[in-house]
């Protein structure tokens, strides 16, 4: 009996949902369907940005560095306020703030002895928000 290599037409299916679809050899092996092959393209991550995208989520996946964003969410804050806000010392704050810092994940500015924080852009609100509000979804 020959094996069922049906297909589905790539096209019809939207990129975001998208799933690799094996061909099954008459052995049992499988083998990459060369049209999703073709069909991905560019959209696979690079191995570079790969990379550069799991050093951010590896920044972020310390709950010190999370609190310190959420505080950064609501306005610019300098390190004494930040540091009263998360219950740490203002030395553990600063810290965290140059890692964060060296990720482009904040900004800041120099006003007199002090130094004031923000989030760098609207992309780091908007993935902070994003993930806030998947957390909050019921479970299914």
């Amino acid at each position: 009996m020959a094996a069922d290599h049906s297909c589905i037409e790539l096209s019809t299916i939207s990129p975001p949902t998208r799933l690799a679809i094996d061909q099954r050899s008459p052995d049992g092996s499988t083998t990459p369907d060369p049209l999703v092959e073709n069909a991905l393209g560019d959209r696979v991550l690079s191995t570079n940005m790969a990379q550069r995208m799991a050093e951010v989520f590896a920044l972020l996946g310390d709950p010190n560095r999370l609190r310190i964003l959420s505080a950064l969410v609501h306005q610019e804050l300098c390190v004494c306020d930040l540091a009263e806000a998360v219950g740490m010392s203002e030395s553990a704050v600063s810290h965290q703030l140059r890692a964060l810092r060296s990720q482009r994940l904040v900004a800041y500015r120099k006003q007199g002895r002090h130094v004031y924080y923000r989030l760098k852009d609207s992309h780091i609100l908007v993935l902070y928000q994003q993930v806030l509000e998947h957390l909050q979804e019921p479970d299914d």
